[in-house]
Parts: structure tokens; sequence; C-alpha cells
């Protein structure tokens, strides 16, 4: 992910409901360390997480088959604290994530072809 630096587990635990990791994560000029909790888990079809981070809210992967392969998504509602801006920042950082979950989402795609080779 371009935006993350690193993804490091804050449990034992790699996966599953109750899997805790921390993200340092950096855009543009803004670092912070998101972490986050597994609070949904459905193998083979999708997580979701809490963040409890700088940053808190929802996010979930949701992986779905479609054609000759699969289609992976990513949805997130996010809250900003108020020195990001609150919700005029969020609101604002939209469009950059959206780019950024786009890339990241697009890199993940190109590498996973090239592994099928």
């Amino acid at each position: 992910m371009g935006d993350a630096e690193a993804v490091e587990f804050l449990t034992t635990q790699t996966r599953g409901v109750g899997t805790r990791i921390t993200v340092p994560t950096r855009i543009g000029p803004v670092r912070t360390t998101d972490v986050m909790t597994v609070v949904g888990w459905e193998e083979g079809r999708g997580i979701t997480v809490e963040h409890v981070g700088t940053v808190s809210g929802r996010g979930r992967f949701e992986i779905q088959p479609s054609g000759p392969g699969t289609e992976l998504s990513w949805s997130e509602t996010l809250t900003f604290p108020w020195w990001l801006g609150g919700p005029l920042g969020a609101r604002l950082a939209r469009p950059i994530l959206r780019r950024i979950w786009r890339e990241n989402l697009e890199r993940l795609r190109r590498r996973l072809a090239a592994s099928d080779r």
C-alpha cells in the first residue's frame, strides 16, 4: 500500500475476530499510526475492521466471484480528529483517500496477476 509504511501484528493471533494490527501511515506530510481490530471475519468472503487510532471508523474488504476471477472491494467510514479538520477534513480527504485506495488495489491486482503466470 502506498500510504502504509508497515503492518505489524499487536496480537499473536494473525487472523479472525480479535486480531489487532498497527499501521504507521503517511499521506503527504501527515503521519499517523492506524490501529485496527478485526471485528468481523467471514472466511473467504470479507473482513471488517474497526479503526481506533488517530482516525477512527470502520472499514470492510469484500471478495466476490466475478466472471473468471474475483473482485475485491474496500469501503470505509472514517472520523477525523479536530486537528485534521474534523468532518470538513474528512470530506476534503475523501477524493485523496479514494485515489490512494484505487492505486493500492490496482497494485495488488497487478501483483496477483503476475503470480498467476
